[in-house]
């Protein structure tokens, strides 16, 4: 049965592909099957020490962020003297290389990816659910309640979370001045007239060399990210009944804002699927830019401030959150995997990551942990993205999210480059709907 799963889902993400990068996933995956296989190898030699060893398979980037983490497990394998975990870095393309190893049934131990992908994994009967466990952990009361919902699907908690976060529009307090605005912009009205007077075209060629934001190019998921917050504050969605729906009222008007900053002249557009990318705002080529507090911009010596996401019908943004699989393996194996869970929850492990890496932390007496206080005394714009916390609402999980999140992406691309969002968000509709139909 698994195999015939994974058959289908490559065989769709195959039709889309040109014929060069189709041999470059093939390699990919040749390499993944190899990869695979020598650490089975390695995983399967015999420990006479009574020790559990676990695998751990991430992808956190930057690298300084997976200093902080390895440095955590580390610290995680010093105090456990019967469990020892083996963090390793999988690079690109990672779904090919854990989809071969479940198929393959050599998953690793333990999975840090995104929660998006739980109902591909959970079809494939890859990863264990944990309600069950975190019942019984009096640690869950320490973490942030609206978290839950996002690694949820059929009344099952699937995953752990190991960060969360949420976007902002971060902009250059100078721009602001030299345009006159004075109040940050808390409506989409606002948001609208304040990047008109954010574009400049100082030679008069209709070219501007100072555009009012950047709007993510390209129908992959930082797209549907990034527009995300956008159709929550409309009061849109994009399933009901465990369905697409991405024709209502609130999806249009969302497409419809984006599509009215670019026809203002007042957006610019990124590179394709290079949405995340700063250097435009760093050099001060546009004055606002929709992203989170682990952008480069952090780190950057521009000015720079970000304020909450304005609103439409109500206030909202989309979380980011990262989370943490319990492979299926054996008994034995997934007990001493949830010690390691039960680590990335507390207090202690949270305060240290957040303020290593600006994610925010999952733990409620992390946050409120002197530490971290004084931690974001020193970094108050954080304190914006706390306080979205409540209001953060989460991209769906279903099982034919990457189905879903293709064909809005899509349509989100094609407005952007002319399309009227009517008719985009029907062709993305009935193109969803044939593949849910004929499941």
């Amino acid at each position: 049965m698994k195999v015939i799963i994974l058959q289908s889902q490559i065989h769709n993400f195959v039709r889309q592909l040109t014929n060069s990068a189709w041999r470059v996933l093939l390699m990919a995956i040749i390499l993944s099957i190899c990869f695979i296989f020598l650490y089975s190898c390695q995983s399967t030699v015999q420990r006479n020490d009574g020790v559990i060893n676990l695998s751990l398979w991430q992808s956190i980037n930057p690298p300084v962020n997976r200093d902080v983490f390895n440095k955590l497990v580390d610290k995680f394998n010093q105090t456990h003297t019967d469990v020892k975990v083996k963090s390793i870095f999988i690079g690109q393309p990672q779904l090919p290389k854990i989809l071969t190893a479940v198929v393959g049934n050599a998953p690793p131990d333990i999975l840090s990816f995104d929660p998006q992908l739980t109902g591909q994994f959970m079809e494939l009967g890859a990863i264990r659910p944990l309600e069950e466990w975190l019942e019984k952990l009096p640690l869950k009361s320490e973490i942030s309640p609206n978290l839950w919902e996002e690694l949820k699907l059929d009344d099952h908690l699937w995953s752990i979370p190991l960060y969360t976060s949420n976007l902002g529009i971060f902009y250059r307090p100078k721009l602001f001045r030299s345009a006159g605005i004075t109040q940050i912009p808390k409506t989409w009205e606002e948001l609208r007239e304040a990047a008109k007077k954010l574009t400049i075209d100082r030679n008069g060629d209709n070219r501007p060399e100072q555009y009012g934001i950047l709007l993510p190019l390209g129908k992959e998921e930082w797209t549907v990210f990034s527009w995300f917050p956008f159709l929550l504050s409309a009061g849109g969605e994009v399933v009901t009944n465990n369905r697409p729906n991405l024709t209502n009222a609130g999806a249009i008007a969302a497409l419809q804002f984006w599509q009215d900053l670019l026809k203002d002249g007042s957006a610019t557009l990124s590179s394709s699927e290079r949405g995340y990318e700063e250097d435009a705002f760093i050099a001060g080529r546009v004055a606002m830019q929709i992203t989170g507090p682990w952008t480069y911009i952090m780190k950057s010596n521009v000015d720079f401030n970000v304020f909450p996401i304005p609103a439409n019908v109500k206030p909202a943004t989309v979380t980011a959150t990262g989370n943490m699989y319990l492979m299926k393996t054996t008994p034995e194996r997934e007990q001493a995997a949830l010690k390691f869970l039960e680590y990335v929850l507390s207090e202690e492990f949270q305060t240290e990551w957040s303020i290593g890496t600006g994610f925010l932390p999952v733990n409620i007496k992390a946050a409120q942990s002197v530490a971290y206080q004084q931690f974001i005394n020193k970094k108050p714009l954080l304190k914006v993205f706390m306080e979205q916390i409540p209001l953060a609402g989460a991209r769906p999980i279903i099982a034919g999210y990457s189905r879903l999140s293709d064909s809005l992406g899509r349509a989100i691309e094609a407005t952007l480059l002319g399309e009227s969002p009517n008719k985009a968000l029907k062709i993305a509709q009935e193109r969803l709907d044939t593949i849910w139909d004929s499941k």
